[in-house]
């Protein structure tokens, strides 16, 4: 695995410009983010996320990069979507109790502007919070503070099967 994995590295090095050699380093330095333990799961890594968290709000800022982009040059809507659910998924996981957690079952977003500029920051608020469920609502603006979504989620409430 490792000789394949070095091959195909060198390979893509080869045949790299500067944009692609860019995001290739981006792309590895998210790994290493999350084999370094800075964020807890490979897609937090590599959007080289930063959360902050507290009883009533989860925040979320990214950088924008080249990785992100869609055929139009600007954020794919895919990851607007993840910073999104991730943001009120986590807090709607911080506000169960014990042996609980929260799976998204419904998203509705609300696309508003292009994603273009430095970074995103998401903010993620409660509106309900049930025995069942749990339903928040989360703004995206990018660097600019043109705002570049609006979103609300469900999420069903389960207990955690223990292994």
């Amino acid at each position: 695995m490792e000789k394949e994995l070095h091959q195909l590295l060198d390979e893509c090095i080869s045949l790299s410009g500067e944009p692609e050699l860019e995001a290739l380093r981006t792309v590895l330095a998210g790994v290493k983010n999350k084999l370094n333990g800075r964020n807890s799961t490979y897609i937090d890594g590599l959007l080289h996320m930063d959360r902050k968290l507290d009883d009533q709000t989860c925040e979320i800022n990214i950088p924008i990069t080249s990785v992100l982009d869609n055929t139009l040059g600007i954020v794919h809507g895919g990851f607007t979507a993840t910073i999104l659910d991730t943001a009120m998924g986590t807090l709607a996981n911080r506000l169960l109790p014990e042996g609980y957690a929260a799976v998204t079952s419904q998203l509705n977003i609300h696309f508003l502007a292009p994603g273009i500029g430095e970074n995103l920051h998401c903010k993620a608020t409660l509106i309900h919070k049930g025995r069942s469920t749990v339903v928040l609502e989360a703004d995206v603006v990018r660097s600019d503070g043109k705002r570049i979504a609006h979103s609300s989620g469900s999420f069903f409430v389960i207990e955690k099967q223990h292994k």
